[in-house]
């Protein structure tokens, strides 16, 4: 009998969504460049309108204030890289000085181009979290007290789900003065999210998180706050991102959020119903078991848990052996062998980090699949347990 092949790796990515693939298969039809003045050029450019209104929309904001982009990475670069824009010949005046508050559980593409602005002479301070992986706002509150130019915090953590209190960040930023940016990959489509509300001055989504296609993503930036293009060479997007328009990708990512609009609800309650049953479950036929997040303040479909005596990869390979998929970690950073820099940053011991696994439920998430993790996970666990040198199990009590 063949093994069900179960997909639990949703923060990875998301598999298209069929009305987005029926989006997309017809935007195919439409080759002409959307900069273009004749007839295929401007009906290139009405879906390429039509997209960034349903964005805008969405998150509340306005259309001229959503600018797409290749990807949420480089969403999120082209923000921090105002820190350095704007030579002698840009034509955009806008470098913004002082100091980048961030923290320690941000995507790679947050942390490793803070890095870089290190090794170019900017102040970058990383705020620390608690055991749930919620940012320390006392840290936070004397970092920004120290000339800060910008904070950027992610709004929902892609490892461990927490979310964070945004709007309450964005009003101590609005209060001193500094610019504010959220990097909401993981949030926009799964949670609520109105930029207007919150505060933002920036706000970073990605469509293939949301069953939309890959290389296509969107910033949110702020009617009359500084922005700086990092892609320059071309008058596209406002003269903020440079280069042809994705059509087919961007028609991609508006059918995906138009989906969101119709789904996110309904789905959003069904997740958490999966996320309580699998942890109730866990919890009653594993031992030695660690679940990570906030227990309340966490995205209904991301569950990460640790096991004692064994090993994430050795868990994630068993599993796959049995058709289900899950992640050690961000899909970003697999293939290092170091434990996972989120887990770490919540004071979890590097031995308890190695032993963790990510499950991230989606919209073909069932119930059934829910029941098979929870029949084959147990066994799972129980063989690299026993074949383990250093693990002991716990006492029975009496």
């Amino acid at each position: 009998m063949d093994k069900p092949l179960i997909y639990l790796d949703n923060n990875a990515t998301t598999p298209l969504h069929p009305r987005v693939k029926e989006a997309m298969t017809c935007a195919m039809e439409v080759f002409g460049n959307p900069s273009s003045l004749h007839a295929f050029g401007r009906k290139a450019r009405r879906m390429v309108e039509e997209a960034r209104e349903s964005v805008a929309t969405f998150i509340g904001a306005n259309p001229e204030e959503i600018i797409f982009t290749g990807s949420g990475s480089e969403g999120n670069n082209t923000i921090l890289s105002m820190f350095t824009s704007c030579g002698c010949h840009c034509s955009f005046k806008n470098k913004v000085t002082g100091r980048l508050i961030t923290t320690a559980i941000e995507h790679p593409c947050i942390l490793e181009t803070s890095e870089c602005l290190i090794d170019k002479g900017v102040s970058v301070t990383k705020v620390g979290v608690d055991a749930f992986g919620k940012i320390d706002m006392d840290e936070l509150k004397k970092a920004m007290d120290e000339e800060a130019g910008l904070v950027s915090v992610m709004m929902a953590n892609n490892e461990i789900g927490t979310i964070q209190d945004i709007a309450k960040i964005a009003k101590m930023a609005k209060e001193r003065g500094v610019f504010f940016h959220s990097d909401a990959v993981q949030a926009v489509g799964k949670i609520e999210v109105d930029v207007k509300e919150l505060g933002v001055d920036f706000l970073t989504l990605s469509a293939h998180k949301i069953y939309g296609p890959k290389g296509i993503g969107a910033i949110y930036v702020k009617s009359g706050v500084p922005i700086c293009p990092m892609i320059r060479g071309g008058h596209q997007e406002r003269g903020l991102r440079a280069g042809t328009e994705n059509t087919i990708g961007i028609v991609g990512l508006g059918k995906a959020i138009e989906m969101r609009r119709a789904e996110m609800a309904d789905e959003s309650k069904r997740l958490l119903t999966f996320k309580t049953k699998l942890i109730r479950g866990i919890k009653e036929k594993i031992a030695d078991v660690r679940f990570n997040g906030h227990p309340t303040d966490s995205l209904n479909g991301t569950v990460s848990v640790s096991f004692a005596g064994a090993e994430g990869e050795s868990i994630l390979l068993y599993l796959d052996l049995e058709g289900i998929a899950v992640s050690t970690a961000s899909a970003c950073a697999s293939g290092s062998l170091d434990p996972s820099h989120v887990l770490m940053a919540t004071g979890m011991p590097i031995e308890q980090a190695h032993g963790s696994i990510r499950i991230s439920m989606g919209r073909e998430t069932t119930e059934k699949d829910i029941d098979y993790v929870l029949e084959v996970l147990p066994r799972v666990i129980e063989k690299i347990r026993s074949m383990s040198s250093v693990y002991t199990r716990p006492k029975a009590c009496g």
